[in-house]
């Protein structure tokens, strides 16, 4: 299905409906924190809504594989954003004095090389029985196997970490 319009647009969808998923996210937050409850609970209902379109695009358009292949895929996509894409974004953000984006970035850009390590070593163990926990830096994103006494991105404090 990769050479045809339909693909393209069924990608074209999946991209935008996940964007419009974690804007209305966004906007339920800030509604929230606004004191707009009923503004926060439509933007999250409309987000749960984008996501649903988008993941039965992505379906649709052939895109989830075996385990394996989505963990490769996985690999792969945070290598890029970590190896390529980010240091780019970091080096222009700092000639630009952007300050909060250079924070933002080099955040994400640790956290995506941590990320995949993480996916590299599920597919290295994919018969592993023994249930692993992670534990997710609400700040910058980082994810480690064991709770730490703080991020070792970010400084943010270990019990802070959300458990998965």
């Amino acid at each position: 299905m990769a050479d045809n319009k339909t693909y393209d647009n069924l990608m074209a969808a999946f991209a935008g409906e996940s964007q419009a998923n974690r804007k209305y996210l966004a906007y339920s937050k800030q509604a929230e924190k606004d004191g707009n409850l009923n503004a926060a609970k439509l933007f999250k209902a409309a987000s749960d809504a984008e996501t649903l379109h988008a993941l039965k695009h992505f379906e649709v358009a052939g895109k989830i594989g075996t385990t394996s292949d989505n963990l490769k895929d996985a690999v792969a996509g945070e290598t890029y954003e970590y190896k390529d894409m980010y240091p780019d974004f970091v080096k222009l953000a700092e000639e630009e004095g952007n300050k909060a984006a250079l924070l933002s970035f080099n955040y994400a850009m640790k956290a995506e090389e941590v990320h995949a390590r993480l996916y590299q070593e599920a597919l290295d163990s994919l018969d592993q029985t023994d249930e692993v926990y992670y534990y997710l830096c609400p700040i910058c994103g980082n994810i480690e196997k064991v709770r730490p006494g703080k991020c070792s991105i970010c400084g943010v404090p270990g019990e802070k970490f959300i458990q998965y």
